[in-house]
């Protein structure tokens, strides 16, 4: 008999046992520990990393923005189809959520973007983008790749799966708040947790890495307009200068992280865009400046966000000049922050596959990751798996256009998502009622 048919008769046996109403069903601490081994010795059969590498690849010559990713949502279906496993098409435009096990509760989701970055590749190889001006610069060709493999490895075991496990392959990650419409499609419905992954260039092949509570921060893009009155550079007494009303306002944003947050509370006020005017001889009409901001707490972000518009408005006003603000209001991200429960289920299995030196604990990113939107709705999980080679060229971090990927990270983030899903099923059964004392008769 298979290892997994122990394990889920041993789980089965236990089900049937008189147990108290408070308790879950018990698998021998040994054997769970052996699922996520196990699961990795079946991710790293050459069969499997073939074919995982040849679907990255696939993906990775033909970059889809958000929204658009029509070829790649085919080639997941697909593969899904070639596994008989059934799906929902479309959700949120180009996603697809597939179902593997009993249709029943409990249910788990695990999650793999699908979108590529607007960028050129400027990395000179034989799978190179074929598409100018796309590339996948973030790990997403990789990310459906190893989703892909934990398919393949939990259908083969599906008859064995104690509850539903749900594939969420999104759109539009960067930038396009695919999640939020998945969730608004129903993407989730009855799901009790989530769990998604991201490669890293960071950490080394084999670490995983993590943490309770935030990992990545809230949000979002904005826009000001900032109204004077132009004219001639040499008689500024008839002009209302914007460019120097606008150079206030951002010294002034930056007074609201230094003087107005709590050092222990991180913020970030940034511009990156400036612009204004065309002449060296000529003050102009109008500047228009553009940023973002950061924070850690949904409470804080209001406060920061509410306090960014009012320091704009009311110091163009000292400056005689009048500004309006817009918030992109698509490029609000909540804070993406990890289930403490299912973090420790993530440190249970991530050591008992990788050992526990090879678990680190991160500090949190001022990066957003639209996986926030799940994590907000249901409890989730998110964490970075390594894949830097010491003995190889210094990996890229994303969104750079010499962004690679280390191959030999596919396995390793297929054993993941399938261990991690498996064990929260084994884990969460519906609690039992026991029948009344003397109504059963154990025939053993």
């Amino acid at each position: 008999m298979a290892f997994l048919d122990w394990v889920f008769l041993i789980f089965t046996l236990y089900s049937f046992m008189p147990r108290p109403i408070s308790s879950n069903p018990l698998v021998n601490k040994e054997v769970l520990a052996q699922i996520p081994l196990n699961f990795l010795d079946l991710a790293k059969k050459p069969e499997i990393v073939d074919w995982m590498v040849g679907i990255r690849r696939k993906i990775h010559e033909n970059p889809e923005l958000g929204y658009e990713e029509f070829e790649t949502s085919k080639l997941i279906r697909d593969e899904l189809d070639l596994m008989g496993i059934p799906y929902k098409y479309p959700v949120a435009v180009t996603g697809v959520v597939g179902y593997i096990g009993t249709g029943k509760p409990p249910f788990v989701a695990l999650r793999a973007d699908m979108d590529a970055l607007a960028m050129e590749e400027l990395v000179e190889w034989e799978h190179k983008s074929k598409v100018p001006g796309k590339m996948h610069a973030c790990g997403h060709d990789a990310h459906v790749a190893m989703l892909l493999g934990a398919a393949k490895i939990l259908q083969e075991h599906r008859n064995d799966l104690q509850g539903t496990i749900v594939l969420v392959f999104q759109p539009a990650e960067e930038g396009g708040g695919g999640a939020k419409k998945m969730l608004d499609a129903g993407a989730l419905e009855n799901v009790d947790a989530i769990f998604g992954l991201h490669v890293s260039a960071r950490h080394p092949i084999g670490v995983v890495a993590s943490r309770p509570g935030p990992i990545s921060a809230a949000s979002c893009f904005f826009e000001a307009v900032i109204n004077g009155k132009g004219g001639h550079a040499a008689i500024p007494q008839h002009t209302v200068d914007p460019i120097l009303a606008a150079s206030n306002v951002i010294v002034s944003l930056q007074h609201l992280v230094s003087r107005e947050a709590d050092p222990l509370d991180s913020q970030v006020v940034s511009i990156g865009k400036f612009q204004g005017g065309g002449a060296f001889n000529v003050i102009p009409d109008s500047v228009t400046i553009g940023g973002t901001l950061r924070a850690f707490s949904e409470e804080s972000f209001v406060q920061l966000k509410q306090r960014v518009e009012e320091v704009i408005t009311k110091q163009a006003s000292v400056q005689r000049c009048n500004a309006t603000v817009i918030f992109d209001e698509k490029s609000i991200y909540p804070v993406n922050s990890n289930n403490k429960e299912l973090h420790e289920l993530f440190q249970k299995v991530a050591g008992e596959m990788l050992g526990l030196k090879n678990i680190r604990e991160m500090q949190p990113l001022m990066g957003a990751e639209d996986f926030a939107f799940f994590s907000e709705a249901i409890p989730g999980l998110f964490f970075f798996l390594g894949m830097k080679d010491e003995t190889q060229e210094p990996l890229q971090s994303g969104h750079s256009p010499y962004f690679r990927v280390n191959e030999d990270v596919l396995p390793y983030g297929a054993a993941l998502h399938a261990s991690l899903a498996t064990r929260y099923l084994l884990e969460n059964q519906p609690k039992l009622t026991s029948p009344p004392q003397g109504s059963y008769h154990d025939e053993l």
